[in-house]
C-alpha cells in the first residue's frame, strides 16, 4: 500500500511538473523574437523611380520592363504622350540574400547600365531602426559617335551613381525612405550640369489594400548650376501586386529611367510641359 501510495504521488507530481513546462514553452512561444527582422517595407525593387531597401531572394531572377510615354501636356499633337515613348528592359539577379546584380538597355543615349545592389544592416524590432542598402551603376553610352566627337575615347562614355538607401517601416502600411546620392559623369556640359552632384532623395509607400499602394518619390540636387535647365525630379505612383508580378504606375517630371541621368536631367516641369506617365513591370523568375 505504501509503495503504491509512493508510485501515485510520483506520478502526480510528474503530471503537475509536465503541465508546468508545457504552460511555460507555451509563455516562451508568445514572447516576440527580438530578432526578428522587418520585412517588405517596399513591395517592389523601386518606389517609383527611386530604388527601394528590398532585394531579390537568392537565386530569383526578375525580368523588368519600364516604359516611358511622351510629355502628356502636348495634347493630341503627340496623342497624350504616345508618340515619343522610351523604353528600359533588365535582368536583375539575386546572387545571395543581400547582393543582387542587374543589367539594363534604355533607349536614351542608348545606353547600357550595370548596377549593383547589397543590403547592409537590416531593420530589427527591438532592435536596429533601420534596412540600409547600398546601390551603385555605371552607365555606358552607345549612342555617341567619333564622328560627331574627335578625340572621344572609352571613359567619355562612362558616368556613376552611388546611393545609400535607409528605410524604416513603421507599420504594415506605411514605409519611409531617405537616400543621399552621389552622380559622376565623365563628359558633360559644364553650362547646365557640373561633373560631380550631389543629392538628397525621399520616398514614401502607403499601403491602401492588401494589393494596393501609393508612392512618391522625390531628389533635391544640392550643388547644381543655378540657372541651369534641369529639374529635380518628382514621381508619384501606385504599386498593384497581381500575385505573378509587381505593376508600378508612374507619374514624373522626368521621362528617363536610368539613374544618373532620372537625377540630374530631368526637364519637364509639374502643372506645365513635361509630364510623363508610364509604368515598371517586374516579373520574378
Amino acid at each position: 500500500m505504501r509503495t503504491l501510495k509512493k508510485l501515485f504521488t510520483a506520478i502526480l507530481l510528474f503530471a503537475i511538473s509536465f503541465v508546468n513546462a508545457q504552460d511555460l514553452m507555451s509563455e516562451l512561444d508568445s514572447i516576440p523574437n527580438e530578432k526578428q527582422v522587418a520585412t517588405a517595407a517596399f513591395k517592389g525593387l523601386q518606389i517609383c523611380n527611386l530604388q527601394s531597401t528590398k532585394l531579390p531572394a537568392k537565386g530569383e531572377w526578375y525580368f523588368l520592363v519600364s516604359h516611358r510615354f511622351g510629355d502628356l501636356s502636348n495634347g493630341f499633337e503627340n496623342f497624350f504622350g504616345l508618340d515619343g515613348a522610351r523604353t528600359k528592359l533588365a535582368g536583375i539577379w539575386g546572387v545571395t540574400n543581400w547582393l543582387s546584380l542587374g543589367a539594363s538597355r534604355h533607349t536614351y543615349g542608348k545606353t547600357y547600365e550595370l548596377a549593383a545592389k547589397y543590403r547592409l544592416l537590416n531593420q530589427v524590432e527591438n532592435g536596429f531602426p533601420f534596412t540600409v542598402v547600398g546601390y551603385n551603376t555605371m552607365d555606358i553610352n552607345s549612342e555617341l559617335k567619333k564622328d560627331a566627337n574627335p578625340g572621344l575615347e572609352f571613359s567619355n562614355r562612362l558616368a556613376f551613381s552611388s546611393q545609400l538607401l535607409i528605410s524604416r517601416k513603421f507599420s504594415e502600411n506605411f514605409s519611409l525612405e531617405v537616400a543621399p546620392i552621389f552622380i559622376h559623369k565623365n563628359l558633360y556640359d559644364d553650362t547646365t550640369e557640373n561633373k560631380d552632384e550631389f543629392l538628397i532623395a525621399g520616398g514614401l509607400r502607403y499601403k491602401v489594400s492588401k494589393r494596393i499602394s501609393l508612392n512618391i518619390d522625390a531628389a533635391s540636387r544640392l550643388n547644381h548650376i543655378k540657372y541651369s535647365i534641369y529639374k529635380n525630379p518628382i514621381t508619384f505612383g501606385m504599386d498593384i501586386d497581381t500575385g505573378g508580378h509587381i505593376f508600378q504606375m508612374v507619374f514624373s517630371n522626368s521621362q528617363l529611367m536610368n539613374d544618373v541621368a532620372m537625377y540630374t536631367n530631368s526637364s519637364g516641369k509639374w502643372f506645365d510641359k513635361g509630364m510623363y506617365f508610364g509604368f515598371n513591370m517586374y516579373r520574378v523568375f
